[in-house]
């Protein structure tokens, strides 16, 4: 999923271009109607007054609140809202009127959490020009009344507790914010502060005398090669990266892109695993791009491609297992036993091969039914897939795969509730808390509880984004323009991909004769102690409850706004 959204190391200007017209696209769909919600949310609150100020450029409008109220509950547009009319979508109306009842501890908390998080007072930053009058401080105060003099937790509420005779909204201002705002992201922004509490686990004098980020001591030569499949017309590049030494004792390690990312998204943990005596064939799909025109979210990527990018991988390990009969790379695959590794869409990828079952039906009712709030990117690429046939589509397993590394898997809806239990291998799943196009809650922490323990590890980073597992070295894509968090891949990124080179190669090493002296690197205790200040690592194997409770508040508020 990296590229298309971030223009990630593809030299077309062109390309380009259209990756930035879907950004856009993205983020003006999920945020115009979050941010226009927030403003009509902010009118009806006003219900503390009589009037309501809506500002529009150089003009003003003064508003009953009673006729909003009107709206809210009817549907009906009175005469000194017809202005606004073309904003005022079934969305909004449900946006307006619904509530989360939940026990007043569980919601202070996830508000609370929030307001104190950098992350909850950019919201508010971010926010407060649509709402002049209102400093970030009253919006809070207006929190903690709410929460306390309401049996509930809405907007609505939030804003009739803050003390202010008068409330002014300046609409130009919301709409020009609105491309900023992410809902979904806030929803896991909520949590940060939590998840970096809850997922600690009490320090235990882990004994390391070895340092698994340090480079090997093989030698490793890099070839490039193409193989074509003439059956389905894919071109399928990939890189190997090969110790110089015997590697047929140790499993291959396959590593599968992204949306649009090329084979050297992670080059650096292909370099990494090859210095220590695997070998590791890093694969580029075809390109999906649209050649011409532009980019639409129902046309961001073929529904076949959920099919063929799992059989690209295993297309690709039978030329490797015909490869191992040729002169000079006699016996170098061991295409029998593979592990893979896979970021974003590749994330899919890697899980479909180890066992996943598409839930098609599931993925259509969402997609069918959501709306703009409650979809982040990741689902827009997966809604994509609803147009595969509804008869059962092949076996994707391929059973040469035991291990996989899913790196901020795009994988929210696609497996349904319950097609990842079908995972028949090891997983380890990573997850970024900053990452606004496949966030933590609904993409990984979600999906990571229906993975079978076999055994299975959450990986996460407080502070990183979708981007930062990648290689600076050879993304040559633009930063990620207008994003609400801006891409971070730079050096205070670096303790980062430190950690992934130690944690990727204990984790494959479980697979070979040197697994017992790899497991402590795969405990709680040391992969903490790899923090940073600016990058907060944890690693657990199952979620605690505290976290599952947060599950449960916002799966009811989803469920309170849908029925809305």
């Amino acid at each position: 999923m990296a590229t298309q959204w971030m223009n990630q190391g593809n030299p077309l200007k062109a390309k380009h271009s259209r990756a930035f017209r879907t950004q856009r696209t993205l983020r003006q769909l999920i945020g115009t109607g979050f941010t226009i919600g927030l403003v009509l949310a902010a009118q009806t609150s006003a219900s503390a007054a009589e009037k309501l100020v809506l500002k529009f450029g150089p003009f003003s409008q003064t508003v009953n609140v009673a006729d909003i109220d009107r709206y809210a509950q009817t549907g009906e547009v009175p005469n000194n809202l017809r202005l606004f009319k073309p904003f005022l979508s079934n969305s909004i109306r449900r946006g307006l009127t619904a509530r989360l009842n939940v026990e007043p501890s569980l919601a202070q908390q996830f508000a609370v959490d929030m307001l104190k998080s950098p992350s909850g007072k950019k919201l508010l930053d971010t926010i407060q020009p649509a709402l002049p009058g209102l400093t970030p401080d009253l919006i809070q105060a207006g929190v903690g009344l709410a929460i306390n003099q309401f049996n509930g937790l809405d907007a609505m509420g939030v804003l009739k507790a803050i003390p202010k005779d008068t409330i002014t909204v300046d609409v130009s201002k919301a709409i020009g914010i609105a491309s900023k705002v992410n809902w979904s992201y806030w929803r896991t922004q909520a949590m940060s502060t939590v998840l970096q509490d809850s997922l600690k686990v009490d320090a235990v004098d882990v004994k390391v005398d070895f340092d698994p980020a340090a480079a090997g001591q093989y030698e490793v030569r890099q070839t490039a090669m193409s193989r074509r499949d003439a059956k389905r017309k894919r071109e399928i590049d990939f890189d190997i990266y090969r110790p110089n030494t015997d590697a047929t004792d140790k499993p291959l390690v396959m590593i599968a892109p992204g949306y649009e990312a090329d084979k050297k998204f992670l080059s650096y943990l292909a370099q990494h695993l090859a210095s220590h005596g695997f070998t590791v064939v890093a694969l580029q799909h075809p390109s999906v791009a649209t050649s011409q025109g532009n980019i639409t979210l129902d046309k961001l990527i073929p529904a076949a491609e959920f099919l063929d990018r799992p059989r690209d991988v295993s297309f690709l390990l039978d030329e490797l297992a015909q490869l191992n009969q040729t002169n000079g790379w006699e016996d170098s695959f061991n295409t029998e036993k593979v592990a893979i590794i896979g970021h974003s869409l590749g994330g899919y990828t890697a899980l479909t091969l180890a066992g996943a079952s598409l839930r098609l039906d599931q993925l259509r009712n969402f997609c069918e039914n959501s709306n703009v709030l409650e979809r982040v990117p990741a689902d827009w690429l997966q809604c994509n897939a609803t147009k595969l046939p509804n008869k059962r589509t092949a076996r994707l397993r391929d059973n040469r795969i035991v291990q996989v590394m899913a790196l901020n898997p795009a994988i929210g809806k696609i497996f349904g509730s319950t097609g990842l239990a079908n995972v028949k291998t090891p997983s380890l799943v990573f997850s970024s808390s900053e990452d606004s196009l496949a966030p933590a809650l609904s993409q990984q922490f979600q999906p990571f509880t229906q993975l079978p323990d076999k055994p299975k590890y959450l990986f996460t980073a407080i502070g990183p984004t979708h981007l930062s597992v990648s290689d600076p070295e050879n993304f040559s894509g633009a930063i990620a323009e207008g994003t609400l968090v801006k891409e971070k891949r730079g050096p205070e990124m670096a303790v980062l991909r430190q950690a992934m080179r130690g944690v990727s190669l204990a984790f494959v090493s479980q697979l070979t004769t040197e697994a017992k002296r790899f497991e402590p690197v795969l405990t709680p205790g040391y992969v903490q102690s790899q923090s940073s200040n600016s990058v907060i690592l944890r690693f657990n194997q199952e979620l605690p409850q505290s976290v599952t409770q947060l599950f449960q508040v916002t799966a009811k508020l989803q469920a309170q706004f849908n029925q809305n």
